[in-house]
């Protein structure tokens, strides 16, 4: 079984939304999440894992790749989700969990990625542009932000008179079916090039 860590700077909608898959899979799911950490310490994220009794840290300097490295060998950690988490994730990490780390960005990358293109800012961007959709986009995490090879994406239509709103409910929907699915399926390979 693979465990996994989830770094996540909000609300944690999609920490949810992974612990609900692994939930349905019940005995047959191929990983667990084992820690969850965050740079902020009000983060809602951090709430839904205490809830739950996971393992939840604060991360004093989320630059400190050699205190980040501690704290997932002491957890055992395989698999790093990143779910919301706005820092960028030390090149040390980076190299150790190379292959098994992994980020969702709210657009189909690689349009409408880099530094700066988070949250809201990716939704209005994309209607600014006038693309006719948007979606979702897991990949792996490289030490540039939305740079890693895609993984999986998701679809999802721009329709007419659509707001920054509406279209950031869709592909936060969007997002919550593909991450959870996808992350599985890369904790069972994981899990079976282990053995």
């Amino acid at each position: 079984m693979t465990r996994i860590a989830v770094l996540a700077s909000g609300g944690g909608s999609n920490l949810q939304a992974l612990l609900d898959a692994i939930d349905a899979l019940g005995t047959s799911a191929p990983a667990r999440v084992v820690l969850v950490a965050s740079d902020r310490a009000g983060a809602g994220a951090l709430d839904r894992a205490r809830r739950r009794g996971i393992a939840t840290a604060v991360l004093a300097d989320p630059a400190d790749g050699a205190a980040l490295d501690a704290l997932l060998a002491g957890h055992g950690v395989e698999l790093v989700v990143l779910a919301g988490y706005l820092k960028l994730v030390p090149r040390q990490v980076v190299e150790r969990f190379d292959g098994a780390i992994v980020n969702i960005h709210p657009a189909l990358l690689p349009a409408f990625g880099g530094p700066g293109m988070y949250g809201q800012r990716v939704h209005a961007a994309v209607l600014a542009s006038g693309a006719r959709e948007s979606g979702a986009t897991v990949h792996l995490v490289s030490e540039e932000y939305d740079r890693g090879a895609i993984l999986a994406q998701q679809r999802v239509a721009v329709e007419p008179g659509d707001t920054v709103a509406t279209l950031s409910a869709r592909v936060l929907a969007a997002e919550h079916e593909l991450y959870p699915l996808t992350i599985l399926q890369l904790a069972a390979r994981l899990s079976a090039r282990a053995q």
